[in-house]
């Protein structure tokens, strides 16, 4: 639903004028937006974790410099969400001349029609607003994309209706000419066919179009940003020499650096059907930077973001699923429900091609490493010796269809479980579903270290001995 301007503002040329209104270019006015911004201390790239010392910082140089920018990174990487942040940076209003086609500023007219109103009313040329989320415009490159979607074509209906075909009128604009005064997006611009991206020189070089043999000077004020995987990557294509050449900056993009910067992104993007602790967070942050870093995975192609987000929400629907069928009121997951993660999201990641027919053993490999490195790092100085001993005698019985409030109650009373449930943050609760979880995974800690054995029943289920 289109937003409406506020009432006070300027409605005609006149009006505008004498608002003392100042006429600014596109990339002026981020330029100035982003230095207002880091002047007092406000974020202009909300949302955006993990780049805060490495891709915003370059980011940044190139927006003050007025580059037109391209994002080069693997997928997954938030190029496209780094990209629509960009609409932050615009002023919130701006004024347009009514009805014009291109969304010219009164100020400043461009096409002929608009020129001509302009010269005929003076003053009162009618003035409309725009507001900054109409002034981004996306398009994800396709190899079926032709020159007319982005730059324009004869439009035979204009013709049919008696002009000539050297008439400006008789164009339709493409998308790029219908982002004039905005931010125009070229998701995987290497997907381009060559001769398209022959058409976007002159737009970002001389800013003119050329449709059908005649040139229609139009001095477009765009900011033209795009994304692209590495090139030894997509075979799909490539950004050609010319045009590559005219973006002034090429900003590489990379995963999150720190586990803290992946939980944090699984936290803000994952729509989680159920509760899950922070510690079964990090265990899929870190499985995720273990399949990154693993040679039977297919590094060219990377292992997306989207990934950890999908398995965080796995985990929040096995946890879900679970209490349905124990018939508790409350889901909140446990170390249990991460098994449904390996086969759901098998088909997410490119293995190598000497692992054919190991996917699920690579998997679950790593898993159990996330999960022990998780447990160790949220339990370093915990002595898990007193609940190893205590379970060796009295087995713990864990699995899908065990309620937490089981698992709790068949729990040792030993002092080393009150600095495991602080630790996991499953104190001052009276639902037994933290204090499940989060004994679990001490018990699967010391199962993976060799201090317990374990075994499976029959109906899935689980018992953790010594």
């Amino acid at each position: 639903m289109p937003l409406t301007a506020p009432s006070d503002l300027p409605r005609t040329l006149g009006a505008l004028r004498s608002s003392g209104h100042e006429l600014k270019g596109v990339k002026t006015e981020i330029r100035d937006n982003l230095l207002t911004a880091l002047r007092t201390g406000t974020d202009p790239w909300p949302g955006i974790v993990g780049f805060e010392n490495t891709v915003l910082p370059q980011l940044e140089r190139a927006l003050i410099a007025g580059h037109d920018v391209v994002l080069l990174g693997e997928r997954g990487q938030g190029k496209t969400r780094l990209l629509r942040s960009l609409v932050g940076l615009l002023d919130e209003w701006t004024p347009v001349i009514e009805g014009s086609e291109l969304g010219e500023h009164p100020y400043d007219p461009i096409a002929p029609l608009s020129i001509a109103r302009a010269a005929e009313l003076g003053d009162d040329l009618p003035v409309t607003w725009v507001h900054r989320s109409e002034r981004y415009t996306e398009k994800l490159a396709t190899p079926d994309t032709a020159v007319a979607d982005l730059i324009g074509d004869v439009d035979p209906v204009k013709v049919a209706e008696g002009r000539s075909l050297g008439d400006p009128e008789t164009i339709h604009f493409g998308l790029v000419p219908r982002a004039h005064r905005g931010v125009v997006a070229i998701n995987e611009l290497p997907d381009l066919a060559e001769r398209i991206q022959v058409a976007l020189l002159n737009v970002m070089e001389e800013r003119d179009i050329q449709v059908r043999g005649y040139t229609l000077r139009l001095p477009l004020d765009i900011l033209l940003v795009a994304s692209a995987n590495p090139e030894d990557y997509t075979n799909r294509g490539r950004i050609i020499t010319p045009l590559k050449d005219r973006f002034g900056a090429e900003v590489r993009t990379h995963y999150p650096l720190e586990v803290a910067d992946e939980v944090a992104m699984v936290v803000q993007e994952a729509d989680l059907a159920a509760e899950v602790p922070r510690h079964l967070i990090e265990v899929v942050a870190r499985f995720t930077r273990h399949l990154r870093e693993s040679s039977a995975v297919d590094q060219a192609s990377g292992v997306s973001a989207r990934f950890a987000v999908a398995a965080a929400e796995t985990v929040a629907a096995a946890a879900l699923r679970r209490a349905a069928l124990v018939g508790e009121t409350r889901a909140y997951a446990r170390p249990v429900d991460l098994e449904a993660v390996p086969a759901v999201l098998r088909g997410k990641i490119e293995f190598e091609s000497g692992e054919e027919g190991r996917e699920e053993e690579i998997l679950e490999h790593l898993l159990r490493r996330a999960v022990a490195d998780t447990a160790r790092f949220a339990l370093r100085g915990v002595d898990l010796g007193g609940l190893a001993d205590a379970v060796a005698t009295h087995p713990v019985r864990t699995g899908e269809r065990v309620p937490a409030a089981e698992v709790v109650a068949k729990l040792p009373t030993v002092p080393v479980l009150t600095e495991v449930a602080t630790r996991l943050g499953a104190e001052g609760t009276e639902d037994p579903g933290p204090m499940a979880s989060a004994a679990e995974l001490a018990l699967e800690y010391l199962f993976l270290t060799r201090k317990l054995a374990k075994d499976e029943t029959d109906d899935g289920d689980t018992v953790e001995y010594g």
